[in-house]
């Protein structure tokens, strides 16, 4: 009963999850003063959603779009709407593009669903431009439902056993990742959605209390440090053996 009552709190609110305004007004905010042709790659594009909504809140600027989409039918879907899609393996594979090529890299609500994001991060840090940004969506193990479902000894639902996701995150668990050995800088922090309210009294308190937050979600710069972020695993020991690339 506990299970299903948690559950239904979310019902139709779950797009709010995405915090598809905050991807676009962080984008276009990085992007509308840049000069010259712009580069944006979203991982795990789907069908094209916030990628095509920060190209329609910038219409002078006509940016070049990329995605990273391993579900057939979503990766065609975006190819129609002209999206340069690469149907590759996140996890194992090189994002196929030169060091420092993209302006802006969205990740919304995928790495959840992931073990390898040491090598994730690393290709994300190796392919942005010098000061460009990163935009990371994540399920929020913190949010209020689920310290409820915790409290009575119940498994947090963004991260069923039975289920998609894999990892878990909080704000200051993230932070702790994603800031080691210096690669990134957290430019801002919000959230997005909070159970069990409807969507006119949820977005303003999930601006006041983000962690909190149903979705939570960073902007991140790539500071000047040379090297790799995956060589944070020759710097750091963790008992499991960690992708770490070929070389």
């Amino acid at each position: 009963m506990l299970r299903e009552f948690l559950v239904n709190l979310k019902k139709d609110t779950e797009y709010l999850n995405f915090g598809r305004d905050t991807v676009v007004s962080w984008a276009g905010n990085n992007l509308k003063n840049k000069s010259g042709t712009a580069r944006v790659l979203d991982i795990g594009v789907g069908s094209g959603t916030d990628i095509m909504n920060i190209k329609n809140i910038l219409p002078d600027k006509n940016p070049e779009l990329f995605g990273i989409e391993c579900y057939k039918p979503s990766a065609e879907a975006a190819r129609l709407k002209g999206i340069t899609v690469f149907e590759i393996n996140i996890e194992r594979e090189k994002i196929p593009a030169p060091d420092s090529y993209y302006d802006v890299i969205v990740c919304n609500q995928i790495i959840e669903h992931t073990k390898e994001i040491f090598w994730i991060f690393s290709e994300i840090h190796r392919v942005l431009k010098n000061e460009g940004i990163a935009i990371i969506g994540v399920p929020n193990m913190a949010a209020m439902h689920n310290r409820f479902a915790l409290l009575f000894g119940q498994q947090p639902t963004c991260i069923e056993i039975l289920g998609p996701h894999v990892r878990g995150f909080t704000r200051p668990a993230f932070e702790r990742f994603v800031t080691c050995d210096d690669y990134y800088r957290i430019l801002d922090f919000t959230g997005s959605n909070i159970y069990p309210f409807p969507p006119a009294i949820s977005k303003p308190l999930s601006r006041l209390f983000p962690t909190y937050s149903v979705g939570i979600f960073f902007l991140l710069q790539k500071t000047d440090k040379e090297g790799r972020f995956i060589d944070i695993l020759k710097t750091h020991f963790f008992e499991t053996p960690y992708y770490a690339g070929i070389d």
